[in-house]
């Protein structure tokens, strides 16, 4: 079992671990949560002790990482006896550096929010200094908290992409739980099996996630354009039989000078551009359409690919998955 959840104190909420990941790279929020108090999930657990009864966390601030992010019991966290998250299994997959015996992502959500999620900070006191919320508030008292109604378990829903993302990325390899898993973006439903779908097969179905394997990623003064290996193949109205045509993404510079999460995204940028090892594309909310465009080299000579320009950074990811090259 992994720590997908964790009581946030001065969040008073429960956030699951890409929460925290995605509020750690947020510029807009002042939030670190090396500096944060994260507690059991479970309300009966974190009511019997005193809040320096903490959780840690795991690959919550590395940007670029392949095991799957969790919370995780430290040598001093306790639990009341029949807590879930006091099993053997728990406190052997949460000490810092013992491998999993799975390391996967067992939490699926069964809905992308496609509204972000909002956080507001509890002050420490009622004379706190409002103007200072990167100061994580300490509990005052052991006392049992209300559970906020939608993050009152693992939550079903997320709004942070990387989440389904990495459910299925860690699952690749069970066909069958992926497409057991449903998925809800907007108002289209399927299992995650169907919901990811491959490049080459964007022809199939719109509105979907796709993605693919990166074959180069070009620095254009305006934007970024990612070149996936796959080709689509496609047969025009006026042409004899089916041919490939490439696949590419456009990343504005300018949407990423104005994202949130700049420093971070561009670092993964410049990781994915400089890294030798097979990276992968996912995104949402466009679907590549054919387009003539002009070639770089003769001005004057057109050429049809598949291209879109993402129009939303928080769904798009670009990431190592081993697993995708046998998936």
């Amino acid at each position: 079992m992994k720590f997908d959840t964790a009581y946030c104190i001065s969040l008073d909420d429960k956030l699951s671990i890409y929460d925290v990941r995605d509020l750690n790279f947020d510029e807009t929020m002042a939030f670190d949560s090396a500096k944060e108090q994260f507690q059991c999930p479970n309300d009966a657990c974190r009511a019997a002790f005193a809040a320096d009864n903490q959780l840690g966390t795991f690959n919550a601030k590395n940007v670029n990482y392949i095991r799957t992010p969790h919370f995780k019991n430290l040598p001093a966290t306790r639990h009341i006896e029949g807590c879930p998250y006091g099993s053997s299994r728990t406190l052997a997959a949460g000490v810092e550096g013992t491998p999993d015996e799975d390391d996967r992502e067992e939490h699926f959500p069964s809905e992308l929010l496609l509204a972000r999620r909002e956080y507001v900070r509890k002050p420490a006191t009622p004379t706190a200094d409002v103007e200072t919320p990167g100061t994580a508030a300490p509990a005052s008292t052991s006392s049992p908290r209300t559970p906020h109604p939608a993050q009152a378990s693992t939550p079903d829903k997320t709004s942070v992409f990387a989440h389904p993302v990495e459910c299925f990325v860690s699952n690749i390899d069970d066909k069958e739980l992926l497409k057991r898993m449903p998925l809800k973006i907007g108002e289209h439903t399927a299992s995650y099996a169907s919901f990811f779908k491959k490049i080459e097969y964007l022809l199939d179905n719109k509105g979907l996630i796709y993605w693919g394997k990166i074959k180069e990623i070009k620095d254009y003064t305006q934007s970024f354009r990612i070149d996936f290996e796959q080709k689509v193949w496609f047969k025009q109205a006026d042409e004899a039989k089916k041919k490939p045509y490439s696949v590419n993404v456009y990343l504005s510079k300018k949407l990423i000078e104005n994202y949130r999460k700049r420093k971070a995204f561009l670092e993964e940028i410049k990781h994915a551009i400089e890294s030798e090892q097979e990276l992968y594309c996912f995104f949402y909310g466009v679907t590549p359409e054919l387009k003539q465009v002009p070639s770089k080299k003769h001005p004057e000579q057109t050429f049809r690919v598949f291209s879109a320009n993402i129009e939303n950074l928080d769904h798009f990811i670009i990431r190592e998955a081993p697993g995708l090259a046998t998936g």
